[in-house]
């Protein structure tokens, strides 16, 4: 009787922060994955270019897994990509000019913020990659904190909770980061406006890897097209950055607009604006008008800049996982 009465307790003792909210949907064993392919870049026009974007195709992803989705950050090497979802999913595949999908898995961050009970545990909404190195930095909501993963995403190397970022909102803290060629990243906020100027955001410049002891914060803001806040960032081959910015649009659809910053114009107490190079969406019904753009990837391919977009399709229907592909025609 005693060991039946005690035992509530050695589980909650056992379970770490456990406080009576559902367990985080992790990703199965099985790592399958269908693909759509996309020939027309909406099933309303042929249409393919938006700006400066021309689009190459672009396949619409499903899974049996429940825990499928969710992806707000994206990186392409060669016929390889990785997606992580902003409840810490990891799902790697490699994908040819076919467009087949193969070598599929999943995984976890099994380190992060927190115990990873809650998907706020593991509100991962950035990614950045070192190319010889092989680290990954992914930025956390929430936790308003940037980790270092080795290059299998397995093992955390190092983390920070910046002090410039401790008093950004929860839900709106960092949400897109570069890292450039020379070393530098940057951080951008959702939703951070505490004594921002008008229609401007908190963000960031480190001097170099911002979980190195050391490293310096540069604080700058970034203003968005109106009613748009940013969501991914990657470095362009020129040294400057691409932005994705998204706003929500009437009813429950979204529109995307894509720019670029110039690292030139970022100095300490600097408003940036982006050049604005492209459009998606503006309606429910219209194109990707039910997508909500979250994740960017940019690579060279001989002369040609491309660029790689990724839909967060919140889990629930009409909206849609996407991962699509332009060449950057100007710019």
């Amino acid at each position: 009787m005693r060991r039946a009465w005690l035992s509530p307790f050695l589980v909650l003792a056992l379970v770490p922060g456990w406080s009576g909210d559902a367990r985080l949907p992790l990703l199965g064993k099985e790592a399958r994955i269908d693909a759509r392919y996309l020939p027309l870049l909406s099933a309303d026009r042929a249409q393919s270019r938006i700006g400066a974007l021309e689009y190459l195709g672009g396949v619409e992803l499903k899974s049996p897994d429940p825990a499928f989705g969710g992806f707000s950050a994206l990186h392409v090497r060669g016929d390889r990509f990785l997606l992580l979802s902003d409840g810490g999913g990891v799902v790697r595949f490699a994908m040819g000019e076919d467009w087949r999908i193969r070598d599929t898995s999943f995984a976890e961050l099994s380190e992060g913020p927190r115990t990873g009970w809650e998907k706020r545990d593991r509100d991962s909404e950035a990614l950045a990659v070192d190319p010889e190195t092989g680290a990954h930095w992914v930025a956390f909501e929430n936790a308003n904190a940037i980790w270092r993963y080795d290059a299998t995403l397995g093992r955390a190397t190092g983390a920070v909770r910046p002090a410039a970022m401790r008093r950004w909102p929860r839900n709106g803290g960092p949400e897109a980061m570069a890292r450039l060629r020379d070393g530098r990243f940057l951080i951008l906020s959702e939703s951070a406006r505490r004594d921002a100027p008008e229609r401007s955001y908190h963000a960031l410049a480190f001097d170099r890897d911002p979980v190195e002891p050391g490293a310096v914060a540069s604080r700058f803001y970034y203003r968005p097209p109106a009613g748009f806040n940013a969501t991914a960032a990657d470095a362009l081959p020129d040294g400057r950055v691409i932005v994705v910015n998204r706003r929500v649009v009437w009813p429950n659809g979204f529109e995307a607009a894509v720019t670029i910053v110039d690292p030139a114009d970022i100095r300490p107490g600097a408003v940036v604006t982006g050049r604005e190079i492209a459009r998606l969406g503006g309606g429910l019904w219209s194109g990707f008008g039910r997508d909500n753009f979250e994740a960017i990837s940019v690579v060279r391919e001989g002369e040609d800049t491309m660029v790689w977009l990724a839909t967060d399709h919140n889990m629930q229907w009409p909206q849609r996982t996407l991962l699509l592909k332009f060449r950057l025609a100007e710019y």
